[in-house]
Formats: C-alpha cells, structure tokens, sequence
C-alpha cells in the first residue's frame, strides 16, 4: 500500500515537472523534457498541425514554437488535477493556467492538459501527450498560445519599427539642426573676420596705391630725362620705376594672400590637406582677430606677441579648418583679456600670445593669455557642444568643439588646456 502512494506521488510530481518544463521553468527545460518523455511519445492539441509522433516532433513543433517564446516571468498555476493509475500506467489530467507578461501586458491562458504515463526502471515516462483549449467548440484552434504570442510579438516588432522610425526622423533633424549651427558658427566667424580683413587689406591697397602714383612721376620725368638724352638721369629713373614695381607687385600678392585666406576661411571644407606655412597662418590670423576686434570696438585694446619657431617648415593640414582653430582661439583670449581689463587691476597689461615650435616630432601651436583663468568646475566641460562662459548674444558655445573636432578627428592632433586661476590660461594644439 505504501508502494502504491509514493508511485502515485511521484505520478503527480512527474506531471507537474514536465509541464513546468515545457513552458520554459527549470534549469534545463529540454534536458528535463529528455529524461521524462519517452523516445516514442504521441500527443496531439487542438489543431491539426499540432499532432507529434515522436520526442524529436514534439520539440520541434511545439516546444521551439511555444516553451522557448514565454517570456521568464511565466507561470503555471493547476487547479483541478486529478488522477488514475493502474499497475504500470498511470494517468494525469486536470485545468491550468499560464500567466505572463509580454510588452508590459499581463496576460492569462487557460487550457486543460492530460498525459499517459508508463512505469518504467522505478520512474514515470511520459508516452501520450493531449492538451485543448477548454473551450470545446474551438475545433480547429490552438492547444497552445502561439498565436497570442506571436501577435503580441507581431505588435512589439511594429512599435520598435515606429519607435525606431521615429528615432532616425529626429536623428536626421538633429543632423540637420548641427548642420546649420556650424554654418551660422563659420559665417558668424567670417564676420568678425570682414572688419580685420578690411584694415589688413588696406595697408598693402595703400602701398599700391602710392608706389603706382610715384612711377606715373617717375615716367613723366623719364620723358623729360629722354629729351634732354640725359642717359643717366634715364637709368636712374628706370631703377627707381623698376625697385617700385616689385614693391607693387609684392604688395598686391599680399592684398591677393588676404582675398584668398577669406575665401578658405568661408568655403566649404574639401577634406583636402596640403603643405602650409602654419607660422604665417597663425600671424595672419592673430593680425585679422586683433584688427577686427579694434573694429567693433573702439575701446579694445591689447597687447600681443608672436614667437615662432622658423625651423618648422609646411606642415600637411587643410588651412582653412586649422585657421579657423586659431582664429577661436585668438578671439578667445582676447576676450579674456578684454574682460580682466574691465576690472581695472592695477597695473595689469592684457596680452595675448602666440606661438610655435617642434615637440616630440610635432608641431606646437600655443595661444596663451594673462586673463582671469578658467574656473576648475567648467574647466572639463569647455569643449562639449554648446557650452559657453560667455553672456547670452556673446558666444553659441560651438566654437571650441568644433575646434576640438577639427584638430582630433580631422587632423588626428591633440587640443589641450591649461589654466591657472587669476594668472591665465593657454590652449595647445599638437599636430603630427
């Protein structure tokens, strides 16, 4: 008698382990199903595509299609379990629940199972499987609730499709919107260019101007010499014409070298790198800050230096994306010095410096000023997109991450900082 009752108990034990199994809630699920079916299991469900002949039909047709697809919340309630067993038969039936969650919805599904067991080496193997919906007129529907699933994944695979449709519309204006914020930032940088651009470009205009007026001199006395055939006075004079043309001429290449260093300066990049002078770049862009700023403001005033370093030669860089770095960082520290010098520190000279030199098989390029310093708790935020110290109209916060991408992702360089409170700071760009 007692033999009978742990057969029994382990009838109900078995059941309830191969169920739990197959809805995916043991450690192996498939190596649980293994040991419990038999190699020669039948079953069938509701549905006509839902009959299995053998272990390896059944995981293939019901377990891969449904166990595997319940999410790891799922849960098996039974109620109703009842059972008959025999000598070396036994069978199991009663109702069940599974409850799951999927895409934030809680869902139910009822069914009622049975399942024909045979005692065999003190252990029950399963040898017929029979699971329906509880509902008797669902002929031809599903024992298991596949199709729940696979619409509600149908539906989760649409809202991920839409949310990601969404996501590439506002990436795609984002890109746009960045677009044309380096836009605006390049032609607000151009702007402060055009006043310095006037005054440089007028110095070498004069030079023209005057040299040309002095030969058309030169020529009438030439005429006056000829007459004379005073053949001395003749070369003298066409020394003179001669010294003044090359005077001419170099003063309008430098006129010509300004026009076409606005030009790159406003132009869409070409990608394209090329050897160039970097100490002329760095002279001429510090000269166009300091006059265009002198422009705007009348009031502006600062001091600044150059040491360059003669020996570093062209270096391969796109100018007008290096140049427009500088000019930044110029602009910059004009500013900062503009600003300590509105706090009348006694005795305080603004200065702002530039300078270059060979470090370690790279070329330095340094922009130091003696301003106020930048405060440790901004300091690491100084090149993210869209931050700026500076009063609300004054900046866009655009220029120093453009600046960074510039030189690291277009140049594969380095743009570092250094900064001492109340005593200033200095930007470095590393270029190989």
């Amino acid at each position: 008698m007692e033999q009978e009752e742990n057969k029994s108990e382990l009838l109900l034990k078995t059941f309830y382990r191969l169920v739990s199994a197959i809805i995916g809630q043991a450690m192996d699920p498939e190596a649980e199903i293994r040991r419990i079916m038999a190699d020669n299991i039948t079953g069938f469900g509701t549905g006509k595509h839902e009959i299995f002949n053998s272990y390896e039909e059944f995981i293939r047709k019901i377990y891969k299609v449904f166990g595997k697809q319940l999410p790891a919340d799922a849960k098996l309630h039974f109620f109703d379990v009842q059972y008959t067993m025999l000598e070396t038969v036994g069978i199991v039936y009663g109702s069940y629940e599974i409850s799951y969650t999927l895409d934030g919805v809680e869902n139910h599904y009822h069914g009622r199972r049975s399942t024909v067991f045979e005692w065999n080496n003190d252990c029950w193997r399963a040898i017929h499987l029979h699971v329906s919906e509880p509902s008797a007129h669902l002929a031809e529907g599903e024992s298991f609730p596949v199709k729940a699933l696979k619409a509600q994944n149908e539906e989760l695979k649409k809202q991920v499709n839409l949310k990601t449709e969404e996501l590439y519309r506002s990436l795609k204006n984002l890109q746009d919107t960045q677009q044309q914020l380096i836009q605006s930032a390049k032609m607000a940088s151009l702007g402060e260019l055009t006043a310095g651009i006037a005054h440089e470009i007028q110095n070498p205009l004069n030079f023209v101007n005057n040299f040309s007026d002095v030969n058309s001199e030169l020529v009438d006395e030439l005429q006056i010499e000829a007459d004379k055939g005073n053949l001395n006075e003749i070369k003298a004079i066409a020394k003179d014409i001669k010294e003044n043309e090359q005077k001419i001429n170099h003063h309008g290449k430098r006129a010509d070298a300004i026009v076409k260093n606005m030009l790159q300066h406003s132009r869409s990049n070409s990608g394209k790198k090329e050897p160039t002078d970097i100490n002329a770049l760095a002279d001429e862009y510090l000269r166009l800050a300091y006059h265009g700023l002198r422009a705007k403001d009348k009031s502006f005033n600062a001091n600044f230096k150059t040491d360059f370093d003669s020996n570093i030669g062209a270096i391969n860089i796109i100018p007008q994306e290096i140049g427009r770095v500088i000019l930044n960082l110029i602009n910059n520290a004009f500013y900062a010095v503009d600003e300590k010098k509105k706090q009348n520190t006694s005795g305080y000279e603004p200065t702002v410096s530039v300078s270059t030199k060979r470090v370690n098989g790279k070329v330095e390029i340094s922009v130091k000023d003696n301003g106020n310093g930048i405060p440790q708790k901004v300091l690491e935020k100084i090149f993210q997109p869209f931050f700026t110290t500076k009063p609300t109209g004054q900046g866009t916060g655009l220029g120093l991450s453009l600046a960074y991408d510039i030189v690291t992702k277009g140049h594969g360089g380095e743009l570092k900082v250094e900064t001492e409170a109340g005593e200033g700071s200095r930007f470095i760009i590393l270029l190989i």
